[in-house]
């Protein structure tokens, strides 16, 4: 398959549209028949919990929106962010390489729904050792973008794609085809 929609593209749509409609739906679990909204905090395991909390900010609560300008400002912000991720993974070929970014747009999408629809993110889980507690509350969406830019910075720090080698190599004037 040639152009635009090549079949790890269209893979790499699909892990984002599932990633975004899985967080949207554990969300709403979450605030409906669990009614965390209320409750505030589920003990289910000795390392995690649940525990309700509204992150009017972007990542580590930096930049708290507690306007409807800034609010607005956010959304627009993480919707160009999301834009560049999407052209970056539309423009890569390597199937890691789309995955990664997919897990990115796809988290991305889902808290931009939130911050869209109710003006913060729903942040739920909360994993823990004790009372120590190396994450912040976080949620499928952000699970999925901290897993997507370790991927991508893992890739571009330890893999080295054989065509960059091969046309390194080639003579000048020369080009090699794969």
């Amino acid at each position: 398959m040639t152009g635009l929609f090549t079949r790890n593209r269209l893979i790499g749509l699909a892990i984002a549209a599932i990633v975004a409609v899985l967080d949207q739906m554990v969300k709403l679990y979450v605030i409906g028949p669990l009614d965390l909204r209320r409750v505030l905090h589920i003990d289910l395991l000795p390392f995690f919990d649940l525990t309700y909390m509204e992150n009017r900010g972007i990542s580590l609560g930096m930049f708290q929106a507690h306007d409807m300008e800034t609010r607005w400002l956010l959304v627009a912000m993480t919707a160009g962010i999301a834009l560049v991720v999407l052209v970056w993974m539309m423009r890569e070929k390597a199937l890691a390489d789309i995955a990664g970014l997919a897990l990115i747009l796809g988290g991305a999408l889902g808290n931009i729904r939130d911050r869209y629809d109710l003006g913060y993110v729903i942040d739920y889980a909360d994993f823990h050792l004790g009372d120590f507690r190396p994450f912040l509350i976080f949620n499928i969406a952000d699970a999925a973008i901290t897993i997507g830019v370790v991927i991508i910075l893992a890739r571009s720090l330890l893999v080295r794609d054989k065509d960059e080698t091969q046309t390194k190599d080639a003579p000048r004037g020369e080009r090699q085809d794969a």
